[in-house]
């Protein structure tokens, strides 16, 4: 018993031990990216609006190693949103890859120590070809990159965390925040939403989390639509045809007036209205909750659980009078928002 008694005692010195490199890892990282933070200059303007104003070529990302890993990382970044990309191994642009890089492309190089030898046949192949930009990150001013560059940013000197500072860690860090601080600038200058960052990830968790009303919603002959004029003998009847528990009604012009549900219906016959007689504007619910058409479907659903509702009316460009579709929360459900 006293044994384990223990082994148990060292097993959670040991879970503290590692609880505290972790947090000593993270600290050392988060110093890096405040030294990023603070080299963050005109520099970074420049390269973000010449990949803006590149009209004609592709933004072409490189590097070897680490930074080639994080070069695959930027451009995925970039041409998901909005800046078409695409990564050339720098090993193999010396094997033929260089072909991939042509007029009007900017190249991006992204290098620690701006002296690996694979970077030095796309430097000289860019310098031949005037109108190709070369984009040099770096963090070493005296290096071959950063004198070859058309542009340059230079990296902040960073410890790397762990013992010896030897493991690329603070210093990748510091990359993959540079190429996300690049690739979100240039979007927010193109204006690039979420309605276009949608057409790119049509698959998988994102993509559901960015369905708006308009890829769910109802239209047409399916809108549970009915006259207010008709008395309730007839809604009645087409409540049970349309199946879904609601009619939205409409004037002779085709604004919408009201909404009636099964509920209400339920509740108006527990009171003894003679429904079958009563004009069905007469019993409906005023000026129904609708929502445009491109509001996210997680936010149409949350509408409908704070107003203790089960459908919404549909209208496009603030003409909530015009209802142009109509979602029930079970289609909300159906497609996996909650």
């Amino acid at each position: 018993m006293h044994l384990l008694k223990m082994i148990s005692g060292h097993i959670r010195m040991k879970d503290k031990k590692v609880i505290q490199i972790a947090k000593e890892v993270v600290e050392v990282e988060l110093k890096s990216l405040k030294k990023l933070y603070s080299s963050i200059d005109h520099s970074l303007e420049k390269i973000v609006k010449t990949i803006i104003n590149c009209k004609k070529g592709r933004v072409i990302i490189s590097g070897v190693g680490k930074s080639g890993i994080i070069g695959k990382k930027w451009s995925a970044t970039f041409s998901s949103t909005g800046t078409p990309s695409f990564f050339v191994d720098a090993s193999n642009a010396s094997h033929g890859d260089l072909g991939q890089i042509t007029s009007n492309d900017i190249v991006i190089l992204v290098s620690l120590s701006g002296q690996s030898n694979e970077l030095k046949n796309i430097i000289q192949y860019t310098s031949r070809n005037r109108n190709i930009k070369l984009i040099g990150i770096t963090s070493k001013k005296d290096s071959l990159l950063y004198k070859s560059s058309d542009l340059k940013f230079l990296l902040p000197q960073v410890k790397e965390a762990g013992p010896g500072s030897f493991v690329p860690t603070s210093s990748t860090t510091v990359q993959i925040a540079l190429g996300d601080a690049i690739a979100i600038a240039c979007m927010r200058y193109k204006k690039f939403g979420r309605l276009d960052f949608k057409k790119f990830h049509p698959s998988g968790s994102l993509s559901i989390k960015l369905k708006t009303v308009e890829d769910l919603m109802l239209t047409g002959n399916k809108i549970p639509f009915i006259s207010e004029n008709v008395n309730m003998k007839v809604a009645l009847n087409k409540i049970s045809r349309k199946g879904l528990g609601t009619l939205i009604i409409k004037n002779n012009q085709n604004h919408t007036k009201g909404i009636l549900t099964d509920g209400d219906i339920k509740r108006l016959t527990n009171k003894g209205f003679n429904l079958k007689e009563t004009k069905i504007n007469k019993v409906m619910k005023k000026n129904p909750i609708s929502v445009d058409k491109n509001m996210l479907a997680a936010k149409a659903l949350s509408i409908m659980n704070s107003n203790k509702i089960t459908s919404l009316c549909v209208h496009n460009n603030n003409k909530k009078n015009k209802t142009i579709g109509f979602i029930h929360i079970h289609n909300v459900l159906d497609a996996n928002i909650t």
